[in-house]
């Protein structure tokens, strides 16, 4: 195979802009091309970076938006970490962009032996939560063990944290669960 030189490399390129350039003088139609570059629809997007919210590995994300909405998501080329690449969950984030048909936006409910969900309000959700964690916690805790040690503890629950949570929200989040008196308190990160 044959190498090219510095001067060759020069040459060959400066050809290739030189016809390139005298393409349109000739007659040849640079119209489609165009066309296509003015039809994508991130042309004139507003364009943010983000973190992956599925795992712990933090991949960058940019994010595509006209007029508020997401348009488009795609992997960051710039971020140390993925280096543009995304996994399969990376890849479909854009689904739960808030213009996605199918995606949730009300709690659903279904009541004890009943087959169907039920949409329900944000604050029957949350009381009814806030509820349960009460009753279990009333009902499960235990302030000495068989030794009659001070524990302080209930064995009835247990937290399976997010990875997408950051250092800070874990902290808060680690200590509202210890103020309960949970023991069983992991990181879906870990597993």
């Amino acid at each position: 195979m044959k190498t090219i030189t510095r001067r060759e490399f020069i040459q060959i390129s400066g050809g290739t802009l030189a016809g390139f350039a005298l393409s349109g003088c000739l007659g040849v139609n640079m119209r489609p091309i165009q066309e296509s570059v003015n039809g994508l629809r991130i042309l004139h997007a507003r364009q943010t970076t983000t973190i992956c919210p599925y795992c712990a590995v933090g991949c960058g994300i940019i994010v595509h938006t006209v007029k508020g909405k997401v348009i488009n998501t795609e992997g960051d080329p710039d971020h140390p970490i993925n280096e543009g690449s995304l996994c399969s969950k990376g890849m479909a984030v854009y689904q739960i962009s808030h213009n996605n048909p199918n995606r949730l936006t009300q709690p659903l409910y279904r009541p004890p032996y009943g087959t169907e969900w039920e949409e329900v309000s944000w604050d029957f959700a949350l009381d009814k939560i806030a509820r349960r964690i009460k009753e279990t916690r009333d009902k499960t805790f235990e302030t000495t063990n068989d030794k009659n040690r001070i524990v302080n503890r209930t064995l009835g629950m247990a937290s399976l944290g997010s990875a997408a949570l950051d250092n800070e929200e874990c902290y808060i989040y680690q200590k509202l669960l210890r103020g309960l008196g949970l023991v069983y308190v992991e990181h879906q990160a870990r597993i």
